[in-house]
């Protein structure tokens, strides 16, 4: 095969998307014939799957049993922002943020909330900022993962077990993807849609004993919405953590969560999920290895983001075009794989540099990314031909 020649081998999935993400193996709508419809959710049987989803929640991701799960309603930004306009106030806050979600919520601090006392903290796209520089007197609000920058933090070891303040931690594309380090995290945030590939517009919100101290201790000097609100008398709605949500949850949408999260118990919990993210990850990092036009924008290997994978074009005639032809040029290699029908929706993010996007997570097959990698080749050298 000739570098522009077209492969031959295409990916038994093209959906390599970086939310809402690919959906399991193997997956079908029969999955969800089980479903509590027709039925209010605070109904015994509405009730039941809903403790049943936060059950398996625990034990796949290994949560501390004294530790609160909560179904939220608006995704992974309503539980976000729900931990933030709730719990923040209460001391001094750094805020980091090195890419398009981490630095929305430093906007949310700032022009929002209107922060008295607080130290943000940024990098740019394929950098992190000095984590050594964080203050644990103080609250820490951070994403574990940026997914439209493909950069990480690499571990918890950054994070002081004797903190004062709290830690605020945005795992949207983390959670069931990296290792968590509970001990270390007192509010944690993901969505749905994210690792396991399941369905929009829930979050969910785990918190630690301190978080819970911090509620029932705190009442922050700006109104909350009703969607926001966690206490009642100045004690934690016991009841949201127990499936008793704030709003009207999908129970479609709850199954199909159920239903991934069976899928990680088979394959032996977290363990088996994270082997298969390794696995992805191999697959790419052989392709840049080896690549001559395209690299990580991660500009570290050991921040290097395992399910939201950032490619920048390194090529030497692309990387003298201007900011907007690059751009250009990389929209045209992402617009030539859709139009093949192997790999939709990688363009990168349209805040971050010019470059792909491609998931990881576990619901990706290795295989699949395995046979995307020469349709990359393909596209650039079509799309290079054509300039």
């Amino acid at each position: 095969m000739t570098i522009n020649s077209m492969p031959d081998i295409r990916p038994g999935n093209p959906n390599f998307s970086s939310g809402p993400c690919a959906k399991r193996p193997g997956y079908s709508l029969q999955a969800l014939e089980n479903a509590c419809l027709g039925r209010s959710h605070r109904s015994k049987p509405g009730k039941a799957k809903l403790a049943e989803a936060i059950d398996r929640t625990r034990a796949v991701l290994g949560v501390p049993d004294n530790y609160h799960i909560g179904i939220v309603p608006a995704s992974d930004t309503g539980a976000y922002e729900m931990a933030m306009w709730t719990m923040l106030g209460a001391r001094g806050l750094d805020i980091l943020g090195w890419e398009s979600f981490g630095k929305g919520w430093i906007t949310d601090a700032v022009k929002q909330l209107k922060l008295d006392d607080m130290r943000v903290m940024e990098a740019e796209y394929g950098d992190l900022p000095d984590l050594a520089q964080v203050d644990f007197t103080r609250d820490v609000a951070f994403t574990w993962n940026g997914t439209t920058s493909g950069v990480r933090v690499p571990n918890g070891d950054w994070i002081s077990d004797a903190r004062e303040g709290l830690t605020l931690c945005d795992a949207t594309s983390a959670a069931f993807a990296m290792d968590l380090p509970w001990q270390k995290l007192d509010v944690t945030t993901y969505s749905w849609q994210k690792v396991l590939g399941g369905e929009a517009a829930h979050g969910m919100l785990i918190l630690s004993p301190r978080a819970v101290d911090r509620l029932e201790s705190y009442t922050p000097p700006w109104p909350l919405p009703k969607v926001f609100r966690l206490t009642k008398g100045g004690k934690l709605i016991d009841g949201i953590f127990r499936g008793e949500t704030i709003n009207t949850p999908s129970m479609l949408a709850v199954e199909d969560y159920i239903d991934t999260l069976k899928w990680a118990e088979g394959l032996g919990g977290l363990s088996g999920l994270l082997a298969r993210v390794d696995a992805n990850m191999a697959v790419l990092s052989d392709f840049v290895a080896a690549s001559n036009w395209a690299d990580f924008l991660c500009a570290d290997p050991a921040n290097l983001s395992t399910t939201s994978v950032c490619l920048k074009i390194s090529d030497t005639d692309i990387a003298a075009l201007d900011g907007d032809a690059q751009g250009t040029f990389a929209k045209r290699l992402a617009g030539l794989l859709d139009a093949e029908g192997v790999a939709f929706d990688i363009g990168a993010y349209r805040d971050a540099p010019a470059g792909l996007r491609i998931w990881a997570g576990a619901t990706v097959e290795a295989q699949d990314l395995a046979a995307l990698m020469p349709w990359l080749d393909w596209a650039f050298a079509t799309a290079k031909a054509e300039l």
